[in-house]
C-alpha cells in the first residue's frame, strides 16, 4: 500500500503536511529540513522542485524558487539528494513542481526516479488532467506513484467527479483561486464551497492549502477536509536558518 493512503487509513483527520523548497535555503538543506519536519510531528511533506516560472506562487516561495536555483537545484540533484530518503525519513513524501522540469527530465525517467528513491506521490499543478489521463496515467501506476489534481472554488462538479475517479492519494483543494501565501479568509463563500465538496462524499480524502499559515487556519481547515497543507509560512521560517528549535518552535505552535 502506498504510503498516503496508509496515512489517512491510520488517521483520518487533523493530517498536518508542510511543504517547502528543495535546496533552500542552502543546497544541502532538503533531508534535513525533512528530518526535523518528521521529528516535529509532520505527518507528510511536499518537497517542491523549483522552476524559473512559478505562476501559481507567491512572493515567498518565488524567491525561495529564485534562491534555491541559483544554489544549483534540479532534478538530477535533488533525487540524488533523495537517495537516502527512506532509510531517514518515514513519513509519506510528494514531490511538488510544475510540468516543465518534469517533461526535460522525461516523465517516465522522473517517475521511475521517484520510485527508487521512495518518494510516494507528485503534484504537478499545471499538467492538464486530459494529458495525464492520455499520456502518463499508466507511467504513474507502473510505478505506484499518485498523482494529485487541485480544485478550486470555481471548479465544476463534473470535473471535481473526474479528478475523484483518477486520484489515488487524497484531493488537494485550494482554498481560493488566489495565489499561494494568502492568509485565509474563510467567508461564507468559502465555507459553502468547502461544504459543497464534502458533500459530494468523495471516493478519495481531501486537503485544504493555500493560505494556512497558524493553529487557527488549520484547524478551521481540518472542519471541512482530513487535514491542511502549509507551505508559505513555513517557508519564511526556513528564510531564517534551519535550526531544529527554529523548526521544532514552529511546528509546536501549529499543533499546540
Amino acid at each position: 500500500m502506498n504510503r498516503i493512503n496508509k496515512l489517512f487509513q491510520e488517521k483520518p483527520s487533523n493530517i498536518l503536511s508542510i511543504y517547502y523548497t528543495a535546496g533552500f535555503p542552502e543546497l544541502g538543506d532538503t533531508l534535513l529540513i525533512a528530518e526535523e519536519l518528521e521529528r516535529a510531528g509532520a505527518d507528510m511533506l511536499e518537497i517542491g522542485f523549483p522552476y524559473s516560472d512559478p505562476v501559481a506562487d507567491g512572493p515567498v516561495i518565488q524567491a525561495s524558487s529564485k534562491q534555491a536555483l541559483e544554489n544549483g537545484m534540479d532534478l538530477k540533484t535533488l533525487f540524488s539528494q533523495l537517495k537516502d530518503l527512506r532509510s531517514r525519513i518515514n513519513i509519506p513524501i510528494l514531490l511538488m513542481g510544475y510540468v516543465n522540469p518534469m517533461l526535460q527530465f522525461g516523465v517516465e525517467n522522473f517517475c521511475k526516479a521517484c520510485a527508487e528513491v521512495g518518494v510516494d506521490g507528485c503534484i504537478v499543478p499545471d499538467l492538464p488532467m486530459a494529458e495525464y489521463e492520455e499520456h502518463y496515467q499508466e507511467i504513474f501506476k507502473q510505478y505506484n506513484l499518485s498523482n494529485i489534481f487541485l480544485v478550486t472554488p470555481q471548479t465544476s462538479e463534473e470535473r471535481i467527479r473526474k479528478i475523484d475517479e483518477l486520484s489515488t492519494g487524497f484531493v488537494y483543494l485550494i482554498s481560493s483561486s488566489a495565489t499561494t501565501g494568502k492568509n485565509l479568509q474563510v467567508s461564507q463563500n468559502t465555507e459553502d464551497y468547502f461544504a459543497r465538496v464534502a458533500g459530494m462524499k468523495l471516493r478519495n480524502p481531501t486537503m485544504i492549502g493555500f493560505g494556512i499559515n497558524n493553529k487557527a487556519t488549520f484547524d478551521k481547515a481540518c472542519q471541512f477536509a482530513n487535514g491542511a497543507i502549509i507551505g508559505t509560512a513555513f517557508v519564511n521560517v526556513l528564510s531564517e536558518g534551519t535550526s531544529a528549535a527554529g523548526i521544532q518552535k514552529f511546528m509546536k505552535s501549529i499543533s499546540e
